[in-house]
């Protein structure tokens, strides 16, 4: 999978700020860019991990589907 991350410097600290706006509140920062973006890599594997053990069956007449997109 590939996201779009955006990558700021910290004008206040130093470093690097960087998000990944398609999952709100992924964020992370590094001392380098590239330590930033391999931050961030390791951030959104944690997000996507953490969403998918959120999500379960309730009912019994719910479905768990899988779609395709792009």
């Amino acid at each position: 999978m590939r996201f779009k991350v955006i990558l700021r410097p910290d004008m206040e600290d130093g470093g690097y700020n960087v998000s990944c706006p398609a999952l709100p509140g992924c964020h992370s920062q590094g001392e380098t860019e590239s330590e930033a973006i391999a931050n961030i890599q390791e951030a959104i594997e944690g997000c996507l991990e953490a969403l998918n053990e959120r999500t379960h069956i309730c009912h019994i007449d719910e479905q768990m589907l899988e779609v395709a997109v792009g």
